[in-house]
């Protein structure tokens, strides 16, 4: 399979990095903000942009983990969908919720995400980082922040490769046909 590498480690630390100062310079700091990841990735990337947060404000961010498999729209076609767990285990309302993700595409999976944040609460503002912006919406969602635009053609995917799971970081688009 060929591939092509967009992002290597320190790329993609530099971009977390560039993120997070993006999300303190939006909000003034971080005061009345988390951050909740999106399984499975996006809660490597939240829990890294935490991390970030920590060194620069000396501030913790309550931190969340939250499983869409409930809220998507194509449920009924899954055979088997593993639900796996959400742990948000702070109260959302009147917060600013930034959703973290690692790749936005269609727009579906953070549809699902807001409506199941919606349920636990009324956050203040909803915010969404990804780590790969890859266009070619199908809903009317877009990050407020984005590590890089990427789009790629229909025999292409992106892989959002990360230490914690996959042995090591890096961001790659290989060819599907």
């Amino acid at each position: 399979m060929k591939k092509r590498v967009v992002l290597d480690k320190k790329a993609i630390q530099r971009t977390i990095t560039r993120i997070t100062y993006e999300i303190l310079e939006k909000n003034a700091g971080c005061t009345e903000m988390c951050l909740i990841g999106i399984r499975t990735r996006g809660v490597y990337l939240a829990n890294r942009i935490q991390d970030k947060v920590k060194d620069v404000e000396g501030i913790g961010l309550p931190f969340g983990v939250l499983d869409i498999t409930m809220y998507r729209d194509d449920i009924s076609k899954l055979r088997w969908p593993e639900v796996k767990k959400t742990d948000i285990s702070f109260d959302v309302n009147n917060m600013t919720v930034v959703l973290v993700d690692d790749v936005l595409h269609t727009g579906r999976t953070t549809r699902a995400a807001i409506d199941a944040i919606m349920d636990l609460g009324r956050p203040r503002k909803i915010q969404l980082a990804v780590l790969v912006d890859r266009g070619d919406r199908e809903l009317p969602i877009h990050p407020d922040y984005a590590g890089i635009e990427c789009p790629v053609n229909d025999d292409e995917e992106i892989l959002v490769r990360m230490i914690e799971i996959d042995g090591k970081d890096e961001v790659v688009i290989v060819k599907t046909r």
